[in-house]
């Protein structure tokens, strides 16, 4: 069975991003995409969900 895990970054930038993938590839998950939340008044994303699978196993926090 494969199981999603969606992270939600309210601050975007370099570091989260790197941080939040290095975190939960190393507990196993695979990347699997991410989307970005824009506002209309600036062209920096205000939010980014960072999408995971892996097969079996619940999706509990780690």
């Amino acid at each position: 069975m494969l199981t999603y895990k969606v992270i939600e970054l309210a601050t975007v930038t370099e570091e989260t991003i790197e941080e939040t993938l290095n975190q939960w590839t190393a507990n196993g998950w695979n990347f699997n995409g991410m989307q970005f939340a824009m506002r209309e008044s600036s062209r920096r994303p205000s939010m980014a969900f960072v999408l995971f699978t892996r097969c079996g196993g619940d999706s509990t926090h780690e």
